[in-house]
């Protein structure tokens, strides 16, 4: 797959105190798999203060430290890291984010997200199968059903778990919104519409904790998702002034 025509990939991560679920997430990006389709990661730390460094570090990836520790929101580290990234294609992922199937998600990402008639791709998100509740299929399922029907009628939308995009595109936008604490990601989408298609992969699924709704159940995230997404539709700002980490 890399090869002269294959465009090359950056992986962002952005990271805050994740010693916990960071080293399964890096350990999907083999030195093979790296070769095979072009990949570099880039982990864009937000002032940890536990081992998410040293982890970034054994891994081999492109470590951008927040040195002088100042707070971050999710998109400012993502637009940091997409700074210090030198691929074609950027593919963002949570710190948390495992991938059902490498192989298949990569050919996918990379076929679609090179396409000059697609703007970004983004894909079907789940929780740990060793965790997953009823609870769990449910929620995913309805929101899963949910944003691909956005898409379908160029809303735009895409969890943050999976947003890939081509860079050239992603300037054009100017990336992320760095106020916006929470709902960056329709946000982020919802300008993306603007120049072009999006395309959901209901096939392609990754993976997230349920650390979050575990603490705080799905009533309350849902309710904090549909006033956030309120708040960014019509005023571009979140209601929430920090979307308090779980760790």
């Amino acid at each position: 797959m890399s090869d002269n025509s294959a465009p090359k990939v950056s992986i962002i991560i952005p990271a805050l105190n994740e010693e916990k679920l960071l080293e399964q997430a890096l350990e999907q990006f083999t030195p093979e798999r790296r070769k095979r389709y072009g990949l570099e990661v880039v982990v864009s730390d937000g002032g940890s203060t536990d081992a998410t460094l040293a982890i970034a570090r054994r891994h081999d990836c492109v470590l951008v430290e927040n040195s002088d520790g100042a707070k971050q929101t999710i998109s400012l580290g993502r637009n940091v890291g997409a700074r210090h990234a030198s691929g074609d294609l950027l593919i963002f992922l949570n710190a948390d984010t495992r991938i059902r199937d490498c192989e298949y998600f990569f050919q996918r990402m990379i076929e679609l997200g090179s396409r000059k008639d697609i703007v970004a791709v983004t894909c079907s998100v789940g929780v740990y199968p060793e965790e997953e509740k009823l609870s769990d299929k449910l929620f995913h399922g309805f929101y899963n059903w949910l944003f691909a029907l956005m898409n379908t009628v160029h809303m735009g939308m895409g969890r943050g778990e999976c947003h890939v995009v081509r860079k050239e595109v992603f300037e054009t936008v100017r990336g992320y919104a760095e106020k916006i604490a929470a709902g960056e990601d329709y946000d982020f989408f919802r300008r993306l519409t603007d120049s072009g298609r999006i395309v959901f992969l209901k096939d392609v699924v990754v993976f997230e904790s349920p650390r979050r709704y575990r603490k705080y159940g799905y009533l309350y995230v849902s309710g904090s998702w549909f006033l956030n997404f309120l708040s960014v539709f019509f005023l571009r700002r979140s209601i929430l002034d920090e979307w308090k980490p779980v760790r």
